[in-house]
């Protein structure tokens, strides 16, 4: 009989290790997925005609085998609109080193605006995942992409602008150093800046605690009061020195007040490469081009799971596990697993191999061995964010550009301290195509919370003219403008780095013991990761399968690469 992966989860995590195992190998993966949708947070809600993504989803990764696996799967879209009388161009997509030949419409080839400071918290960005080099050699290597077998499906080639939102003005995201910022922030601001950073440089905290430690070292005290502090405590909730420092490893890795100055100058002063996106080398926040599919990050997690059914993969939706069973004897073992549908019917699914995407507290509390009491402690009091998306579709912003336009942003963070609301999508700017009138402009309002808070237990009426009224109040449009309104709610968004997180190691070490039982995916390792590193963790766990050589730990160490890492048992 064929051997079976049981997969917990049709996220990207869950959608990848399925597709490896069908391209690589006679495994027979079967997907249990406890909702209706495919895709996890990456998939694309739907609502008359038009589209939402959730948490907006950049597609660029430093990872060579990530941007393969997209570009294989959803070719760069080769075809210049029909309003556009340019011939397409061809231009350069390159990361880690290594370039792809792309046609795109000639008009987004022109050079993007300079970019310097951030990040700030959220940003669904990428990182890379392995140690860069910055050597000539690297940059040899060019590779054709595969033309688009289908028109619909393919990535989009989009620039990337965000802003912040603050005192009523528009700051670039990240901070530049122009005309418009020491307007904005003034000269006396900018000066205890410039002199803060100093003294952190000369004095860093050691060692790093806390999120705000993290901080601090790396832009000084006076610019994480102004832009970091009360932003990330509105997201999470928490105090920034209550939040570990290793969230800051996760979502803003190398980058410091000193290399967006390098990138700065940089960018200033070298000969301009027309229509490049250059990743290699460059921080994840810096980077200034990425892709995205046609119909939104959901259109490409569809088409995996499509294709996992047709190559003979079962995705079973609407199933929620609820129990691991365990071979008897003193090895840890899982012989199957439990699920229920919502109409009760219970089904029992055998296999060889196990992958878990679900929330670690609702996994160990499924499992039927012995299960330590302090894991179960640990466990038990992992947090999450939650988070909440309102769609508005409005006929005009009161914000333009200058020239009386629709905002060329595609993320909004919304810093003033007298709303709820975290960020703003623009979704005509993520693709076009996610607006069924292209007359209309379709934004998402984005809140972060706890599920026990007044705001998620808010009934959908309530909560749309609440989002209404607070960007009303910031002056984004007039509520009278807004024709149309959706709400989506999505439970444990964001696992969290505070509660019982500094002991977590208690419950890695115990499910690293359970030989067939892999954990992958942001909420299956309790870990902010990224759509790549989601993917990045299913893809290792299949090469160690299939290979006979799996090392749990090498799992754990993707998209970790901080010193206080190594330091972390000592401290």
């Amino acid at each position: 009989m064929a051997r079976k992966a049981i997969i917990i989860g049709a996220g990207p995590a869950g959608l990848t290790a399925g597709l490896e195992f069908l391209r690589r190998s006679d495994i027979v993966p079967v997907i249990l997925e406890a909702s209706n949708e495919i895709g996890g947070i990456s998939r694309t809600i739907r609502y008359k005609g038009n589209r939402m993504d959730i948490g907006g989803h950049r597609f660029f990764s430093k990872s060579d085998r990530v941007m393969q696996w997209w570009m294989d799967l959803m070719p760069p879209d080769a075809s210049a609109p029909s309003s556009d009388a340019a011939a397409a161009a061809p231009v350069e997509i390159s990361y880690q080193g290594k370039k792809r030949v792309v046609s795109v419409p000639a008009h987004l080839t022109e050079e993007p605006p300079l970019r310097g400071l951030g990040p700030l918290l959220g940003d669904a960005d990428s990182e890379d995942t392995e140690p860069r080099q910055d050597s000539p050699e690297d940059v040899a290597e060019t590779v054709a992409v595969p033309e688009p077998a289908n028109p619909d499906l393919v990535m989009l080639i989009r620039p990337r602008r965000s802003r912040i939102y603050y005192l009523r003005k528009f700051f670039d995201y990240p901070i530049t150093l122009t005309a418009n910022t020491l307007k904005n922030l003034g000269v006396t601001r900018m000066a205890r800046v410039g002199a803060s950073y100093m003294i952190s440089r000369v004095h860093q905290i050691k060692p790093e605690k806390s999120l705000e430690d993290f901080l601090i070292n790396r832009f000084g005290r006076e610019l994480y009061l102004t832009f970091f502090k009360s932003y990330t405590e509105k997201v999470w909730g928490t105090p920034c020195h209550e939040i570990s420092a290793e969230w800051g490893a996760q979502r803003i890795k190398g980058l410091s007040l000193t290399i967006a100055v390098k990138h700065f100058l940089k960018k200033a002063f070298s000969r301009k490469q027309s229509g490049e996106l250059s990743q290699k080398g460059t921080e994840t926040s810096l980077i200034e081009r990425f892709m995205y599919p046609k119909f939104g990050p959901g259109q490409l997690w569809e088409h995996v799971a499509d294709l996992i059914r047709q190559w003979g993969g079962e995705i079973h939706m609407g199933w929620r596990v609820d129990q691991l069973n365990f071979a008897e004897g003193p090895e840890l073992r899982v012989v199957s697993i439990e699920a229920v549908s919502p109409a009760g019917e219970r089904r029992t699914f055998a296999g060889d191999y196990f992958f878990s995407t679900m929330p670690m507290r609702e996994l160990l509390r499924a499992m039927r061995t012995p299960v330590p009491a302090n894991v179960l402690e640990v466990s038990d009091g992992l947090q999450y964010r939650d988070f909440i998306t309102v769609g508005l579709l409005a006929d005009r912003l009161k914000v333009t550009e200058p020239d009386g336009g629709l905002l060329k942003d595609t993320w909004i963070y919304i810093q003033e301290p007298d709303v709820l609301l975290g960020r703003l999508q623009i979704f005509n700017n993520w693709s076009p195509y996610l607006v069924s009138d292209s007359t209309k402009v379709w934004i998402g309002l984005e809140y972060f919370c706890y599920d026990t808070d007044d705001l998620w237990k808010m009934p959908d009426d309530k909560l749309k003219q609440f989002a209404i009224a607070e960007v009303a109040k910031i002056g984004i449009l007039d509520a009278a403008d807004v024709s149309d309104a959706h709400v989506v709610r999505v439970p444990k968004t964001y696992p969290a780095y505070f509660g019982t997180y500094s002991r977590f190691d208690e419950v890695k070490d115990f499910t690293n013991r359970i030989e067939n039982l892999f954990l992958v995916g942001r909420n299956g390792m309790h870990k902010y990761n990224n759509q790549d590193h989601s993917m990045l963790t299913a893809m290792h766990a299949v090469d160690g399968i299939l290979t006979g050589k799996v090392d749990k730990s090498a799992l754990w160490e993707i998209n970790t690469e901080q010193e206080y890492h190594e330091e972390k048992a000592k401290d």
